[in-house]
């Protein structure tokens, strides 16, 4: 949605081959609003060299486009593949949940290599035209503009959902796209699955998944998470003839009930 990305077979000085994959920021309004895109994913790329996740590992990085034409960013190719259908869905979704406790109690990185997290600015904030509570949605903009409501705050991947995960035989095999890592609440990471799931699947999947996650770590999710998620894509929901209306609706509505 925000990129070219290619897989390249390059040949080594060795006479062998490898498969690498090729970032290219084509779209010039991703450009102007994040001229420096390239060079953070690749920071943060770096930075979780010494974590014990499935990362891609970062080969070069291209940040201004003197070279490739475009801020691009060159890594090593992960094995695996993308499942939005998993055969055992509880298992997909304890699984899909075990790499946040890891990511999110990594120490956090020097100053200045990750930004702290903040809401998405929409175009409007008016509920969407299919709202069957437009009640909830005028407190969920006020809660999104209000004080900032994380619990703590650790790095976190920002971007988390199916569509960035890898699988192989059952098990994770990569995560990518770290290009919107940041400093913030665990449970963003948690609220934008869920957004994810709920968009896909219900609300039952989407409490499951946090279920797990509040099983592996002994948290407890904050829903503020949620408003903050799901205001952040309101731009995006108004029209997306996809999307699961209703759970997304009855998610948002009970998480601004309960703050």
């Amino acid at each position: 949605m925000s990129s070219a990305v290619h897989t390249l077979r390059v040949e080594l000085g060795t006479g062998e081959t490898a498969r690498v994959v090729l970032r290219r920021h084509v779209r010039p309004e991703v450009v102007d609003e994040e001229p420096e895109v390239a060079g953070h994913e690749a920071a943060v790329l770096a930075f979780l060299e010494a974590v014990e996740l499935p990362t891609p590992r970062l080969l070069a990085v291209d940040p201004a486009g003197d070279q490739a034409g475009v801020p691009s960013l060159l890594m090593s190719m992960l094995p695996g593949r993308v499942d939005w259908s998993p055969t055992d869905i509880d298992g997909w979704l304890r699984r899909l949940a075990e790499p946040l406790p890891v990511l999110h109690a990594t120490p956090l990185p020097p100053r200045g290599t990750l930004p702290a997290f903040f809401g998405y600015a929409q175009r409007s904030y008016e509920p969407p035209s299919w709202a069957r509570r437009p009640e909830a949605w005028r407190r969920a903009v006020e809660i999104f503009h209000g004080p900032d409501g994380a619990e703590s705050t650790a790095c976190i991947h920002r971007d988390y959902h199916p569509g960035n995960v890898l699988w192989q035989a059952g098990r994770v095999t990569g995560i990518v796209d770290w290009a919107s890592a940041s400093i913030g609440s665990p449970s963003i990471d948690v609220a934008h699955c869920r957004a994810n799931l709920l968009g896909r699947f219900d609300v039952e999947v989407a409490d499951r998944f946090t279920h797990h996650w509040e099983e592996l770590t002994g948290r407890r999710f904050n829903p503020w998470a949620d408003v903050m998620i799901i205001i952040g894509m309101l731009d995006g929901l108004r029209d997306d003839p996809h999307l699961n209306r209703a759970s997304l609706e009855e998610a948002l509505a009970r998480s601004v009930a309960e703050l």
